[in-house]
């Protein structure tokens, strides 16, 4: 009843060969969703799949590329 948003990450073998590039991927999604969490709404099950661009950007790009995702399907609730 009470549920929200629930946030799964993926970070392939095939895609990042090394663990700590796994890790890295996965840590910029977690972190960029948790700093955002609460502009998101409803109670959906979201599945995030890193890719090696990944690896490129910082943080701020992820985010924002994140925001600008969860607005086109919807998943925004209030602007903040």
């Amino acid at each position: 009843e009470d549920a929200a948003l629930r946030l799964g990450v993926l970070a392939s073998k095939r895609s990042f060969h090394e663990a700590v590039e796994r890790s890295r991927a996965k840590r910029l999604l977690r972190e960029s969703y948790r700093l955002n969490r609460f502009r998101f709404s409803g109670r959906k099950d979201v599945v995030l799949v890193a890719r090696r661009a990944i690896l490129d950007v910082a943080r701020q790009a992820v985010e924002r590329d994140l925001l600008a995702l969860a607005e086109k399907i919807g998943l925004m609730g209030k602007k903040v």
